[in-house]
């Protein structure tokens, strides 16, 4: 992504006061114990400009390596500092992740990191659970009032399919009970959660769960996530599973499962099927310590499993996810292509990730399905090298994904 500022227009933001959208930071030396570090306050800055309560449309920047006044502060701007300020858009703690750049420019003739931010396209912006704005110079975390805006601002904005209300749906359709025990305490920090006392539904719409309190429709992330029958309103919200004798289709039909629910019992059900058919041989002959050796790595068949949940289409399509078991390898069919910057040409290459469903992809990092975003594809290939596996194959079309894992060789 290009920077939207022109060298001059940098130059400028720099030498002027910090305002509602530009903030500076000297560097990125550890904070006094108690306080916020710096890689935290940008987290903040990041959030609140994404957020852009007061309505700027335009993108926000981070000076890094530059004192209050504007001047550079001589720090180097290694590959490792540039590192660190893009992961915070990946690693997890903002929330959906907010679209970002981040550069090295030369300013006042100094080297600085440019950390831009472009307002978000579903607002509100959470870093670690709490909403940060930005008034005048300064950040501060949202009233109820400022979420309330910027929830509205959301709705007005064409969201993405996720986050739009089920037709036909009501709260009776999601069990609200499981996202109070469970999605809660994980998505807030307790101290805040008993700090405020909103109800359920501010609840509810603050996680995009349902379109809003005055419109307490559950949303179609509401009902992937807490839905009672979710395939009675998202029909192909399931997963298919089949293992197939031999090694071509259609062949005989040794084991079929219909994983159904919402996306956390569908993917525990599947790794249970999957798990009931992964052969382990124990090799105790060839060293002082046995080593076992699974035909397929389970850790990455379910990053892949994980990863087609998350990205696949809930749009327009009765199609599920088909996971087929051949005798020499494992199939998993995915509706939808690549969406975004992914391209068929740089799908599954490092630094490459979008999100079709960002509140989808919100709520499995919040459930622990997933750690962290744009990371697990590069898992199961790490974990296919580990198992002596091939390399995992893909094969990206305009309305589906495929991707083929095979066997370690001995085993077929």
């Amino acid at each position: 992504m290009s920077n939207p500022y022109s060298e001059v227009q940098l130059e400028a933001m720099l030498a002027d006061l910090e305002s509602e959208l530009v903030e500076r930071k000297e560097s990125l030396r550890k904070a006094p114990p108690g306080k916020d570090g710096p890689i935290e306050r940008i987290r903040q800055a990041v959030c609140a400009f994404a957020n852009d309560l007061p309505g700027h449309g335009r993108p926000g920047v981070v000076f890094v390596g530059a004192r209050d006044d504007g001047t550079p502060s001589g720090i180097p701007i290694t590959d490792r500092l540039l590192q660190r300020l893009a992961d915070i858009r990946s690693d997890g703690h903002t929330l959906p992740p907010p679209v970002m750049s981040v550069s090295k420019r030369t300013l006042a003739g100094s080297e600085i990191a440019v950390v831009t931010v472009h307002p978000s396209d579903a607002p509100p912006v959470r870093a670690r659970g709490q909403v940060w704005i930005r008034v005048g110079s300064r950040r501060a975390i949202a009233a109820a009032q400022d979420e309330r805006i910027l929830n509205e601002r959301r709705r007005h904005r064409d969201a993405p399919f996720d986050a739009r209300p089920v037709s036909g749906a009501t709260l009776a359709h999601i069990d609200v009970r499981r996202f109070e025990e469970e999605y809660l305490p994980r998505a807030f920090d307790p101290e805040l959660l008993a700090a405020n006392d909103r109800t359920t539904e501010e609840r509810l719409a603050a996680t995009r769960m349902i379109a809003s309190v005055d419109d307490p429709v559950p949303t179609v992330v509401g009902m992937l996530v807490f839905g009672r029958r979710p395939q009675d309103f998202i029909p192909g919200a399931y997963i298919q599973f089949l293992r197939m004798g031999g090694t071509e289709f259609p062949g005989p039909v040794l084991d079929e499962a219909r994983c159904t629910g919402p996306v956390s019992t569908q993917l525990e059900q599947l790794v249970g099927k999957l798990d009931s058919h992964n052969r382990t041989a124990v090799d105790i002959t060839s060293g002082p310590i046995e080593k076992r050796r699974s035909t397929h790595s389970a850790a990455a068949l379910r990053q892949i499993a994980y990863n087609a949940v998350m990205h696949r289409t809930y749009e327009a399509t009765n199609a599920p996810i088909r996971v087929t078991w051949y005798d020499n390898r494992v199939e998993i069919l995915s509706p939808g292509g690549a969406y975004g910057v992914v391209t068929a040409e740089n799908f599954g290459q490092p630094g490459a990730a979008d999100y079709r469903n960002p509140s989808l992809a919100e709520s499995m990092r919040v459930l622990g399905i997933v750690q962290r975003f744009g990371v697990g594809i590069g898992i199961a290939r790490t974990a296919l090298r580990q198992n002596a596996q091939p390399e995992p194959f893909f094969d990206v079309q305009p309305n589906w994904v495929r991707c083929v894992v095979r066997a370690r060789p001995q085993d077929g």
